[in-house]
């Protein structure tokens, strides 16, 4: 037991992406401005929604909570990246590594919960107008978002315990550009038969029961929009939830090619590629998509912006 706990791994080594020495500053200068990108839209999002009463709706309130699931990703991901492409590699304390999985588990999870929820609000606005605001009351919107935040927490908490309380005996280089659990799990020396069988359960929870979920709602949302007699009327309804659909798409294809496509059958460019689309792109994605296709969005971040730049002559 002493030689187990003497030769147990207390810092990790991240490799990041192993990019060209040439292209080093090049790279580097991209993700930070890809960082302050995300971190000013989903900002100004946030803003918008909260400044303009017009946006104060269930779907908008939604689209905040995803903004707020997107900042802390891009936070908990990308400053250290910067640092390993500069230093190409860092090195990071074991407790640091398991804080960072922690977080991409609650993000990730809220993403996947999230955009469930949206979906749902859209299938009610589609398929029961009717009774959309007496559905998607005050009350249910709150209960939902402190459902889909508790859960993503409790997931976190419990992933990350159970990883923690493994044997890591060595080597401590993880070739990734973040503590990802595939890459964290193979520099343990421990049966990792339960954490596996506990991952497929999480999978099965956050990934595939709202998957299931949104693919269901958006058949009734289709089948409701044929039903509509005119070609106008169809793309005025499916423009108010091509957003969400786009986003579903990118988010969902890259987290089944990540997680529930066997690792074996990628390579390990492969894997970083794929993970760097839904934890870098898509958090850039989510507010630029919902701008470009929103007017109502465009007109709040529009005012914000104006506002801004009225104060700032005034002084």
């Amino acid at each position: 037991m002493e030689e187990k706990n003497a030769s147990r791994i207390t810092m990790i080594h991240l490799l990041g992406l192993q990019t060209p020495h040439s292209i080093t500053f090049l790279i580097f200068f991209l993700f930070l401005l890809n960082y302050c990108l995300t971190i000013c839209g989903n900002f100004l999002i946030i803003t918008s929604v909260s400044y303009s009463k017009t946006l104060h709706s269930p779907v908008y309130f939604f689209l905040t909570q995803l903004s707020l699931s997107d900042i802390l990703l891009a936070t908990d991901i990308l400053p250290n990246m910067l640092h390993a492409v500069l230093m190409k590699g860092i090195i990071i304390s074991f407790s640091d590594c398991m804080t960072q999985f922690f977080f991409v588990v609650v993000s990730e999870g809220l993403e996947c919960l999230l955009l469930t929820v949206m979906c749902y609000d859209r299938y009610v606005a589609i398929c029961k107008p009717l009774h959309y605001t007496l559905l998607m009351n005050f009350q249910l919107c709150w209960l939902m978002i402190i459902i889909c935040w508790v859960l993503s927490l409790l997931v976190g908490l419990i992933g990350t315990l159970t990883v923690s309380q493994l044997n890591f005996c060595g080597p401590n280089i993880v070739d990734h550009f973040f503590c990802d659990l595939d890459p964290v799990l193979q520099l343990s020396c421990s049966d990792i038969a339960n954490v596996l069988l506990e991952v497929t359960i999480i999978n099965f929870v956050l990934v595939v029961i709202p998957f299931f979920i949104i693919i269901v709602s958006y058949i009734y949302i289709i089948i409701t929009i044929f039903k509509i007699p005119s070609i106008t009327g169809r793309q005025k309804v499916f423009s108010t939830c091509s957003s969400h659909l786009t986003i579903v798409c990118i988010f969902y294809g890259t987290i089944v090619g990540v997680y529930l496509v066997p690792s074996r059958g990628q390579s390990g460019g492969i894997t970083k590629f794929l993970s760097l689309l839904y934890t870098v792109i898509t958090p850039l994605m989510n507010p630029i998509i919902y701008s470009l296709r929103n007017k109502d969005l465009q007109k709040a971040v529009a005012k914000i912006i104006n506002h801004g730049m009225q104060l700032h002559a005034s002084k």
